[in-house]
């Protein structure tokens, strides 16, 4: 799967931009990929909805209203993902908003890494 995260789009000129350069990247390597793009807006998902050509949407950082309300414009075209800020406190709301993924990176950032040695012993 290709994900276009906001750095993409952003040095894309913008989600629509991203979009056309991935399917050409796509089209000249001859790769059959399925596309993931990270909006940031209820007006991203617009203007992808109107573009097509991928197969889910993700809902980064959106509020619970506002995941609602993309999930209603979405429907059942696409795939939907939920990340950013979702935490176990949070996860079972965006859950009941209709999102059929949902990234939840609270798991790996408090994480305390533990010093092993992997030294063989004779």
């Amino acid at each position: 799967m290709i994900m276009l995260k906001d750095n993409h789009i952003d040095f894309s000129g913008g989600i629509i931009e991203a979009l056309d350069a991935t399917h050409a990247y796509l089209k000249k390597t001859k790769k059959k990929l399925p596309i993931e793009v990270e909006t940031r807006t209820l007006n991203d998902v617009k203007l992808i909805l109107n573009k097509g050509g991928f197969q889910r949407i993700m809902l980064d950082n959106y509020s619970i209203a506002d995941t609602k309300k993309a999930v209603a414009l979405i429907g059942n075209k696409f795939e939907i993902e939920s990340s950013g800020g979702i935490t176990e406190k949070t996860i079972a709301s965006y859950a009941k908003c209709g999102v059929d993924f949902i990234s939840v990176g609270a798991l790996t950032h408090h994480v305390k890494s533990m010093d092993l040695s992997l030294k063989a012993i004779k």
